[in-house]
């Protein structure tokens, strides 16, 4: 591995796995939601079409393999994205990052709000693990620190464009992490929410093995701003996508988002927020 890029002192491979890992699903012709482990990673390209495909997202730790398998099975042998974009840098949205950058050779596109935490300047805040659910109680074994892929990285450009994704616009949707994004594309009202909301309760142990699906608020435990995260919801509910896929959870689509979401955006403090914790001091409406 190149010196120069690396993953904190405190990565490590999560054994936590749901019925789901290792399954992906055609959302659109051009939209491939892949599920590893818990976590959802999304090839954007047509497998059919000769052109070029973007990765959203880089897995858990420990699945770099897994990924560039299912990159080749889906558009051939020693398939190559035009680029990584990235939602966001927590561990489990970067966990092969840096094999993956060695592999392809390719940028990484981010907000450049994310910027210090893949360039080794900055860890995120601690976990809050006193919330409820078995998740929170483990998620201060989750790694934190920050990664070093400075030489790959990209800020995204201010205006919302995409430039490896020309259909494409990311939104600032922050609270989960200061640099998060979701992606939309307007021809479909396609989603990527990244963890914005999520389709199952994530601090449930249970439901997030069995993927239980269930439309709900960022995952609680590494959500620091609970007044962003409400505000970033509401903005992806104004956009009525048709379809949204989560960096957890199953895709939905149809009456069953609409209903969802607007039921989210009504009941978001219900919902959503946890009854006390470290990051809910101080929140208001």
């Amino acid at each position: 591995m190149d010196e120069q890029l690396h993953y904190g002192d405190d990565y490590k491979f999560i054994p936590v796995t749901s019925i789901l890992s290792g399954v992906g699903k055609n959302v659109t012709t051009d939209l491939y939601c892949y599920t590893i482990q818990v976590v959802n990673v999304c090839f954007i390209g047509d497998p059919n079409n000769s052109g070029e495909w973007t990765l959203v997202d880089a897995g858990m730790p420990k699945s770099a393999n897994a990924i560039v398998d299912e990159a080749e099975n889906r558009f051939g042998r020693n398939a190559r994205p035009n680029g990584i974009l990235l939602t966001h840098g927590h561990f489990d949205h970067v966990g092969a990052i840096v094999e993956l950058v060695q592999h392809w050779n390719v940028p990484v596109d981010v907000h450049e709000e994310e910027v210090p935490y893949l360039t080794g300047e900055k860890s995120y805040p601690d976990p809050d693990s006193s919330i409820e659910g078995l998740v929170a109680r483990m998620s201060p074994y989750f790694p934190k620190e920050p990664i070093q892929i400075g030489p790959y990285v990209q800020p995204l450009p201010k205006d919302g464009s995409i430039p490896i994704l020309s259909e494409w616009k990311w939104i600032h949707t922050p609270g989960h992490s200061p640099g998060h994004i979701s992606l939309f594309r307007a021809r479909d009202r396609a989603l990527i929410a990244g963890d914005a909301l999520v389709t199952v309760k994530q601090e449930s142990l249970f439901k997030v093995l069995v993927q239980e699906k269930e439309i709900s608020g960022p995952p609680k435990y590494f959500t620091t701003n609970w007044k962003l995260a409400k505000e970033s919801v509401t903005k992806l509910a104004y956009l009525r996508p048709s379809v949204v896929v989560c960096g957890h959870g199953v895709p939905m689509s149809g009456e069953e988002l609409e209903r969802g979401l607007a039921e989210l955006v009504e009941r978001f403090d219900e919902i959503a927020i946890p009854k006390d914790g470290r990051y809910v001091e101080g929140f208001e409406n």
